[in-house]
């Protein structure tokens, strides 16, 4: 899907974290030079916290988004399109297992698959210097001390 010339893509890094896992989470995005959020909870994992930054991310920014993410979970689920597989069969895994956090990837499915905004997905690798990256897993870490 193309978006209009004169929309400005927004370019979000979004990043979970665990102390301990299930443990302490928190969850971050930030736009270079921009907004930021971040926030966590008492007990929970890396996994939900991953999928939480970008559903929080895509909840408080408007207009289309390119999510940068070290979490190869949340990527490959859009580039691979784990999620179509899922709804077919009827939210379950290839395993036949429910799909994990699937509450919160009904909410972010909603909102990254909405066609009147885009949203497209890139992996980088964490903790290589990239430095949005590590501003993310920062501000990440920091929520989730305080839970």
């Amino acid at each position: 899907m193309s978006e209009a010339p004169d929309e400005q893509v927004t370019v979000v890094y979004t990043d979970g974290s665990c102390l301990g896992n299930p443990g302490r989470g928190g969850w971050a995005w930030a736009v270079d030079g921009g907004p930021s959020d971040s926030g966590g909870e008492a007990r929970t994992t890396n996994q939900r916290m991953e999928v939480t930054a970008v559903l929080r991310a895509l909840q408080s920014l408007a207009g289309p988004l390119h999510v940068v993410s070290d979490s190869t979970y949340v990527v490959n689920c859009f580039r691979n399109h784990w999620w179509v597989g899922w709804k077919r069969r009827g939210w379950r895994n290839a395993q036949g297992k429910p799909v994990a956090n699937q509450d919160l990837w009904k909410e972010l499915l909603d909102l990254a698959l909405d066609p009147s905004r885009p949203v497209t997905f890139e992996w980088v690798k964490g903790h290589s210097g990239d430095r949005m990256n590590d501003v993310v897993d920062l501000m990440a870490t920091q929520a989730a001390a305080l839970q």
